[in-house]
């Protein structure tokens, strides 16, 4: 982190490197405040941004911050993203929202052999 602090233009890959160092390791609030940072000093996010963020929210007591990501990637427009989708139906199904994860693979407009594979997972998992 001290040397991100120490960048002086900071763009959408070295936000999303903290990001997912964040998530990756398990400090959802970390993360998510690095999400937030990013849009207030002007970096747009993008679908690796949301990926990263969504990836900490994998557990049922992290339930309404997935939602919460959820409704800013509506909001950016990213829902319709294959790759995002899927992250939506991952994280749905590891949250033990069934509903949500089924919801989100209907209305995906492309699905592929991990989409598929995530809305399964969702069912076997709960």
């Amino acid at each position: 982190r001290a040397v991100f602090d120490k960048i002086v233009q900071r763009n959408v890959y070295s936000w999303n490197i903290m990001i997912g160092a964040y998530a990756r390791n398990g400090y959802l609030e970390c993360a998510r405040n690095m999400l937030d940072r990013m849009q207030r000093e002007g970096v747009k996010p993008d679908k690796i941004s949301f990926i990263g963020v969504l990836d900490a929210c994998a557990s049922r007591e992290a339930l309404v911050h997935g939602k919460e990501i959820h409704a800013r990637i509506a909001h950016s427009g990213f829902e319709s993203d294959v790759v995002l989708g899927t992250a939506l139906v991952s994280m749905y199904g590891k949250c033990g929202d069934v509903d949500d994860a089924r919801s989100v693979f209907d209305r995906m407009l492309e699905r592929n052999v991990v989409s598929w594979t995530a809305v399964i997972a969702a069912y076997a998992q709960n």
